[in-house]
């Protein structure tokens, strides 16, 4: 199975939806494209391998393997991608400025109820483009 992300970059933060079979499953909000470094930019487009990831911290969640130069990167929950993100992707139910989103948890509700069942059958996808 396979997920779309796509993106939209602005200067300070990247915005994006995300697709399963065309239909619209939430939107995202990311720290803004800084050449991949980590803690500071969002992850570079293409095709990631997604998994199942438990943490002390954040609880279940989901995390993006094979990032090149980097790891831990995760779908989690935040509604404010500077104060809260360190490379990781927040889903939302709502943009509301560069960055900032409502109704996070919600959203990763919908992305882990489509994610999750699909995991225990086979592997997931994250398609990352602009």
């Amino acid at each position: 199975m396979e997920i779309s992300l796509i993106r939209t970059y602005f200067p300070g933060c990247t915005h994006g939806e995300i697709y399963h079979e065309e239909q619209l499953i939430c939107y995202t909000i990311e720290l803004a494209w800084r050449k991949n470094q980590r803690f500071v930019s969002c992850i570079p487009e293409g095709r990631y391998e997604l998994a199942k990831r438990l943490s002390a911290r954040i609880g279940w969640h989901i995390e993006i393997k094979g990032v090149a130069g980097r790891d831990l990167i995760l779908f989690h929950p935040a509604n404010h991608a500077e104060q809260e993100l360190k490379g990781c992707i927040a889903p939302v139910s709502e943009i509301t400025g560069c960055g900032k989103g409502l109704k996070s948890r919600h959203a990763f509700e919908k992305l882990k109820a489509i994610v999750y069942p699909r995991l225990k059958t086979g592997k997931v996808y994250l398609i990352v483009q602009s």
